[in-house]
């Protein structure tokens, strides 16, 4: 946890010893009070913490607040949804390596059921995002949904995007070749963990994706994730 962060409605009440953040306040840090770390507000300011006291209701905490992190980087993932620890480290890793939007879309072969899991009706999905943000000391976090159709997701992409989908069979490209601007939108699409069936490529295609490679080795999902974003931004100059 690199940046302890906060929602704004937390800072104003104290943080109770059994918080993650406040065990890493007193336990990783060591912090003490008067002793100060770094925080910052969700999709806010970066700024510094002092833990002013602690007790019984919990840690009592003061902060100081500067400006805004940079916007964050113009890529949109979709994502075929997969199961749900999956899932998580897609949201996590994706998040510590920076997107705007990270959106789980049903497809022909997602395992519709996973759309059910506690991670989704819960709310537990934001816990490895706000992990993800941490780590990469950044308070921005991606717009997160999911349950729509691939169809409806696409509907919805910025008209001016690039469109890339990552694809073990049919791919015209290796996504490394692929030149890219930070100055335009990109679009990047994975398929579920069974891959994408013919009408998703069809859809795809027509929609102005472009099917691209990682070369002839298969990965897990979480692991093409990695590996796309990494090349993607790196060609964006945005790493």
């Amino acid at each position: 946890m690199n940046l302890v962060l906060f929602c704004e409605d937390e800072v104003r009440r104290p943080l109770p010893r059994h918080d993650p953040r406040a065990r890493h306040i007193l336990e990783v840090l060591r912090r003490r009070p008067g002793e100060a770390f770094d925080a910052g507000l969700v999709n806010g300011p970066h700024g510094r913490g002092v833990l002013a006291s602690v007790g019984a209701d919990g840690l009592v905490l003061e902060f100081t607040w500067g400006g805004l992190p940079p916007p964050p980087d113009t890529i949109t993932l979709l994502v075929g949804l997969p199961r749900p620890q999956t899932a998580r480290d897609i949201l996590r890793e994706a998040t510590t390596l920076g997107v705007a939007a990270l959106h789980f879309v049903a497809c022909e072969k997602a395992e519709r059921s996973y759309r059910q899991s506690s991670l989704w009706r819960s709310g537990a999905w934001r816990a490895p995002v706000l992990a993800g943000a941490a780590q990469a000391f950044d308070t921005r976090v991606p717009e997160v949904r999911c349950g729509a159709s691939l169809a409806e997701a696409v509907a919805e992409l910025d008209a001016g995007s690039v469109r890339l989908a990552l694809d073990n069979y049919e791919a015209a490209v290796p996504l490394a070749s692929v030149p890219l601007s930070r100055a335009v939108p990109v679009a990047l699409a994975i398929g579920p963990e069974r891959g994408w069936s013919a009408a998703d490529r069809n859809l795809l295609r027509a929609a102005g994706f472009t099917l691209a490679g990682l070369g002839p080795r298969v990965l897990r999902t979480e692991t093409a994730v990695v590996a796309a974003l990494t090349l993607v931004k790196s060609a964006r100059g945005s790493l």
